[in-house]
């Protein structure tokens, strides 16, 4: 670029270069989803291809961004997770979660079609990406539980409620008014109770929310054999317990 006498601007510019050594964590999250949502005749009180729209829109970022070693993602928003050791950007935090957010916000739109074919978006998706630091594996295995959690306890109560809805013939105030109060285990018996609905027998994706992980897999060659190719896998499983960090134990290593 050019010397000019305009130069000195780029002083106001501040370094937010990550600190070294930390798991950076980049969240996606939808902007105004619930009239969104609305708008665009989502199935309550899930809909299953706006959630897959959301997992095909994240194996965009993870192909684009080889760093990115795991992802989690639930109702409208998505965790990324780049190594401690990713040198992206240089670790500036604008860079990361501008980046990762536009791309993930355009795949959202570009595979639209693929899962609303007879829908024409009313107007343009909108998401915020934010960047989270976390120092040590336990953290960013907390933090990962945390947004797990969330899940459980938001699909829960809404389950609930719109079957309240949907099978009960109660108005939105109504549905509210009952559950408020309620603990998980008064929710679990409202559904099946009343609609037969065992909540643990519910479709994984639901419950749990979908990882997004990088594994070895076996690939077929085309004179034959196989040989070991790294793929991004989709799973619907438990992440706050160990089982599954003890599968994945190159996820919490540097490579």
């Amino acid at each position: 670029m050019a010397k000019s006498k305009f130069e000195y601007v780029r002083l106001f510019e501040v370094d937010d270069r990550c600190l070294p050594n930390t798991w950076i964590v980049v969240r996606v999250d939808g902007k105004g989803f619930h009239k969104f949502s609305t708008e665009h005749g989502y199935e309550k009180p899930n809909d299953i291809k706006a959630l897959s729209l959301m997992n095909r829109a994240a194996t965009s970022v993870m192909e684009e961004f080889k760093d990115i070693c795991l992802a989690y993602g639930q109702s409208d928003e998505y965790s990324f997770v780049f190594r401690k050791e990713t040198q992206a950007y240089s670790r500036r935090s604008a860079k990361l979660s501008t980046n990762v957010c536009s791309l993930f916000t355009s795949a959202f739109v570009y595979y639209w079609n693929e899962y609303f074919p007879t829908i024409k978006p009313r107007y343009p998706p909108v998401f915020d990406g934010r960047t989270v630091l976390y120092p040590s594996n336990q953290n960013i295995r907390d933090y990962l539980s945390w947004r797990q959690a969330d899940c459980h306890i938001n699909n829960l109560y809404n389950t609930t409620f719109w079957a309240l809805i949907l099978k009960g013939g109660l108005t939105p105030t109504e549905a509210e008014n009952k559950l408020k109060g309620t603990l998980s285990g008064d929710k679990n018996e409202i559904l099946f109770s009343q609609f037969a609905i065992n909540y643990n027998t519910e479709p994984e994706m639901l419950r749990k929310g979908t990882v997004l992980v990088r594994r070895k897999v076996p690939v077929a060659l085309p004179n034959g054999g196989t040989r070991e190719k790294s793929q991004i896998v989709q799973e619907h499983v438990d992440i706050i317990g160990d089982e599954f960090w003890n599968t994945n134990t190159h996820l919490l290593t540097l490579t």
